[in-house]
């Protein structure tokens, strides 16, 4: 029998800080541990390596001090908008909305009980994945808005 040998993703460290793309995959209310309501996520990023490709990020809106929960109401319009979302004074907070919705995240590392953890630390829209063109279809394109153009269409 052959042995087994670590592999270079298991000696490997997080991913350096930076924005990394990712997608929501549970958005849901939850209860802190002193029962005030928070909103909590889990994104996983396209690209990184397990177990390092999941992020959860809690939003507390009550309980806590009044900066801190000014603070997580102002992060998680961040997270809505960056998503693609427009929340306005009066609507309801539905985290649900936010699922499998794309967004990018600015990812810093954070040590906590000796371990290296990833923290969320901004959010923005995802940018679209670039468009392959390719020379026949610029082709295709002139020749239609020509024939649109004669046909009067």
């Amino acid at each position: 029998m052959e042995p087994l040998r670590f592999l270079d993703t298991d000696v490997g460290g997080p991913p350096a800080p930076g924005w990394y793309p990712g997608v929501v995959t549970t958005a849901c209310w939850r209860q802190s541990s002193r029962n005030n309501r928070m909103v909590y996520v889990a994104l996983v990023f396209e690209g990184v390596s397990a177990p390092f490709d999941r992020l959860v990020d809690y939003f507390v809106l009550e309980g806590a001090t009044p900066r801190g929960i000014d603070c997580g109401r102002r992060r998680l319009v961040e997270l809505f908008r960056a998503c693609g979302l427009a929340p306005r004074a009066g609507d309801e907070i539905r985290p649900g909305d936010l699922l499998k919705l794309k967004v990018e995240v600015k990812i810093a590392h954070e040590v906590w009980k000796g371990n290296t953890r990833l923290q969320a630390v901004a959010y923005r829209p995802a940018r679209p994945l670039p468009v392959k063109r390719s020379r026949s279809a610029d082709v295709l394109t002139v020749l239609s808005m020509e024939h649109q153009e004669r046909h009067g269409a």
